[in-house]
């Protein structure tokens, strides 16, 4: 299947290219005005050399931002494509304590039609209280808060929103070559109250 991604490996390949055509430019350049023209220094050349340079550079940063450090907008239909599955908690089998989500060092363990699911705290989020809508605004996560709302009266207010994004494959996204990637992972767990969670 074709991938836009070819664009984003293209572009690195010219950058690498074009690094190399700047080191051999500059040193036939030099050694020209050495040898032929008898000088060690010229403003004109040590402007191109300069130009070449601030070129390359700028061509890095904006690659490396886009395949690096540039973040998805969640909320670009055009570039990223999303779902959102939801699950009912169920309590915890074999607790003398009956809990639906236990927080320990660094993640949350819930269980999902008696399988043990395992989540870290950086991609989750324990919501409770009488409406999910506030705390799933500020995860930065697009959930649809009528959705939730609907949600917390089917499960009694005990289940987990699972949140997938995928880049589409587009040049836009090819660019970082992350078409048709994972853009981003979620999980909402929504219990009643607090008592519902362990730590």
């Amino acid at each position: 299947m074709w991938s836009w991604n070819v664009l984003g490996v293209a572009l690195w390949v010219a950058v690498i290219v074009y690094l190399v055509f700047i080191i051999k430019n500059i040193r036939q350049r030099r050694l020209k005005m050495i040898i032929t023209r008898q000088r060690t220094f010229e403003v004109k050349n040590f402007l191109l050399s300069c130009l070449e340079v601030a070129v390359l550079l700028v061509a890095i940063a904006f690659l490396g931002w886009e395949t690096l450090f540039k973040k998805p907008d969640l909320t670009d239909r055009s570039q990223v494509e999303s779902r959102v599955t939801y699950h009912a908690l169920v309590l915890e089998p074999s607790a003398v304590k009956s809990y639906y989500v236990k927080e320990t060092a660094g993640s949350y363990v819930y269980y999902v039609n008696g399988k043990k699911y395992t989540v870290p705290t950086g991609k989750a989020a324990v919501v409770m209280g009488s409406s999910p809508a506030g705390a799933a605004s500020t995860s930065g996560v697009p959930f649809s808060k009528a959705a939730l709302v609907k949600k917390d009266a089917q499960y009694q207010k005990a289940y987990v929103a699972v949140y997938e994004a995928s880049y589409k494959n587009t040049a836009a996204n090819g660019l970082g070559m992350h078409a048709s990637k994972s853009a981003k992972r979620f999980y909402l767990i929504r219990v009643p109250d607090a008592s519902f969670v362990e730590k």
